[in-house]
């Protein structure tokens, strides 16, 4: 970044909670500007009027989503043309679309949050997996209605000693969990798009995905939400190369998965709630084929499934996996830390891996 002539313009989108010190910081290197909108049409009419333009970089939140909705072609047409980075305060970006920022002329590189995340949301998926294993929710349910355990009482749960995790996205996410699990004795199973190294596995077996459904006794999904194959043509040296990012993980377990799963299996899911069909799991937990469930997100936040919250068997928390005053501050620093990098030496700390190469 040039020291002379008008500091670049990093737009907020979402609050800033936990680390305003460090926002205030970056304006020694950039103005700070915000949106006046409150909903997506808004947004676009301020970007239409030139509201924004000499914007280079914005720090979003998950949060912001209410305020500009996806960052999708239509939004990224709109964006003033000055803006190369898109710094997203989160582990998951699904409300990014990814091939939409690299197809832009010139790209607009994102990163996330990919590590900071890590221990908090590894602890949330570990109490989901003992409460539903143990099949905690029905008796902490009858406990509030004054009838102790229940009458009758609940079904008598499972010790996690002895039991086989299988982690479906060996991710940062995934890796902490095995640790934890594996100090309640569990034996831990993944599948991932790729194996991983011995160093990065730790002892964990790689297995296909059909067996790690066959053969888990608790299913964890700890995969980023893809909702489409995402294409997009690059020129290199006048040759137009076709580049495949990432596969569709949207309902990648479903009714076929469920029927390929142990009678009785438990299933816990703190990645996005979409991965899963919740139709196909309310099947499952009402015929018995899932004994219980432990869920931290959903598909239509906030609105939860009815199925869902009539059964007992499920250990439901409203989308607390990072909720620690330690992990936004953490999240928050390290995202402002993105744009601060971007702006001094242009590149950013941690791009999205869609992006590695671009």
């Amino acid at each position: 970044m040039s020291s002379t002539g008008p500091k670049p313009k990093v737009l907020q989108l979402g609050n800033i909670d936990h680390s305003q010190a460090a926002w205030s910081a970056l304006g020694e290197v950039a103005e700070l500007v915000e949106s006046a909108a409150t909903n997506r049409a808004e947004f676009i009419q301020e970007c239409k009027d030139g509201k924004l333009d000499g914007v280079v970089a914005i720090y979003r939140t998950i949060g912001s989503v209410v305020q500009t909705g996806l960052v999708d072609e239509e939004l990224l047409n709109v964006l003033p043309s000055s803006l190369r980075y898109i710094a997203h305060c989160g582990a998951g970006y699904d409300q990014v679309d990814v091939h939409a920022c690299s197809a832009r002329n010139p790209p607009v590189r994102v990163s996330n949050v990919p590590t900071a995340v890590d221990d908090a949301t590894a602890d949330v998926n570990m109490f989901l997996i003992l409460g539903a294993l143990r099949n905690f929710n029905t008796g902490m349910n009858a406990l509030r209605e004054g009838k102790w355990r229940g009458q009758p009482a609940p079904p008598l749960g499972h010790d996690p000693q002895g039991k086989v995790l299988g982690i479906l996205g060996m991710g940062g996410i995934g890796r902490n969990l095995k640790k934890k699990a594996e100090a309640f004795g569990m034996k831990v199973i993944y599948h991932n798009r790729r194996k991983l190294s011995d160093e990065m596995s730790a002892g964990a077996q790689y297995v296909s995905f059909d067996e790690l459904l066959s053969t888990s006794d608790v299913v964890s999904l700890n995969l980023p939400l893809n909702v489409r194959d995402s294409h997009f043509q690059k020129k290199t040296n006048c040759v137009l190369v076709l580049i495949c990012l990432k596969k569709n993980t949207r309902h990648i377990i479903g009714k076929a998965e469920f029927n390929k799963m142990k009678d009785g299996v438990v299933v816990v899911n703190t990645a996005r709630g979409a991965v899963m069909d919740e139709a196909a799991l309310v099947d499952a937990l009402d015929s018995g084929k899932v004994f219980s469930a432990g869920l931290d997100v959903f598909e239509e936040e906030p609105r939860i499934h009815p199925g869902l919250l009539s059964n007992q068997n499920v250990m439901l928390v409203p989308h607390m996996g990072t909720w620690t005053s330690e992990t936004m501050l953490a999240m928050e620093e390290w995202t402002i830390g993105n744009i601060r990098m971007a702006l001094e030496v242009g590149k950013l700390k941690s791009p999205v891996p869609e992006q590695a190469d671009l």
